[in-house]
């Protein structure tokens, strides 16, 4: 991953990273990746991995369809919160990991994250750290200002701990914003850590953002964007839609059709990242 975002970086685009969890959503956003001659980065969640399925089931289908495309891809496990794990999904395969040790105080986060760059970089292995921290999109947990990136702790946190990315909170929220909500970007805020740092920035919480401020947030410095609930839910109407219409459906037929349409919204993304025609 830190080959392709400090080529991001450096051409001013930034890399899509969608949330898959098996091989029907993994095959989907390659072939996106494919038809757009882009990187793509496939974001395993943490989550998901405890949930559904182990990062040494993962690793193997992600790492088999990437052998099988022309185009770069990248496995990143997201928002890992236990050195444990991160460990783990280093040692099974994946190329990247985000460390999430944003619930401790900035010294904490920096021994944790630390820690797992000194694991990870002997092995190749890249590492995203992240400053700030994301709520949820409504009620006690909605991302407030004071959940936004400080700067100042921004270039401290990248200095001591030597990660390859970062992850910073200037606006967005983790899962699904009220209807006719979009957030707003401090774009400021994002501006000047991007002059303090000049390392890749990582936009969470990207679904539901806006067209408008995708763009804006490329043009000023984010390099790599994740994606989750847009491409999730994206899934599910269209499973909805088909089991409406043809309620007698074969399984595998509906799984099939689902995937192939999926492709279109992560091609959209790809395309609002810049990051088509950048392989």
């Amino acid at each position: 991953m830190k080959e392709m975002l400090d080529k991001a970086n450096k051409e001013n685009y930034a890399v899509m990273a969608i949330n898959c969890f098996n091989l029907e959503t993994a095959r989907a956003v390659i072939k996106a990746a494919e038809l757009e001659n882009a990187p793509i980065i496939i974001n395993i969640v943490q989550e998901h991995l405890l949930d559904h399925c182990d990062s040494e089931l993962i690793a193997p289908i992600v790492k088999t369809l990437a052998a099988r495309t022309n185009i770069k891809v990248a496995l990143n496990f997201d928002h890992g919160q236990e050195v444990l794990f991160l460990k783990k999904a280093i040692d099974d395969g994946f190329s990247s990991v985000m460390v999430d040790a944003s619930r401790f105080n900035l010294q904490g986060n920096i021994e944790m994250t630390r820690e797992v760059v000194n694991y990870a970089h002997p092995k190749g292995v890249s590492v995203e750290g992240e400053i700030g921290c994301l709520g949820g999109t409504e009620g006690e947990d909605y991302t407030s200002e004071q959940m936004y990136t400080d700067p100042e702790e921004a270039l401290k946190f990248a200095k001591e701990t030597g990660i390859d990315a970062l992850a910073i909170s200037i606006g967005t929220s983790h899962g699904n914003y009220p209807d006719g909500m979009v957030p707003e970007f401090d774009f400021n805020r994002l501006r000047t850590i991007k002059e303090l740092t000049k390392m890749p920035l990582v936009l969470h919480g990207g679904s539901g953002s806006g067209k408008s401020n995708i763009l804006k947030s490329v043009e000023n410095g984010i390099n790599k964007i994740n994606v989750g609930c847009d491409f999730m839910n994206y899934n599910v109407s269209s499973i909805k839609s088909i089991l409406e219409n043809e309620p007698d459906i074969n399984y595998y037929v509906m799984m099939h059709r689902v995937e192939n349409e999926s492709i279109q919204i992560v091609r959209d993304y790809i395309r609002l990242s810049g990051s088509n025609n950048k392989n």
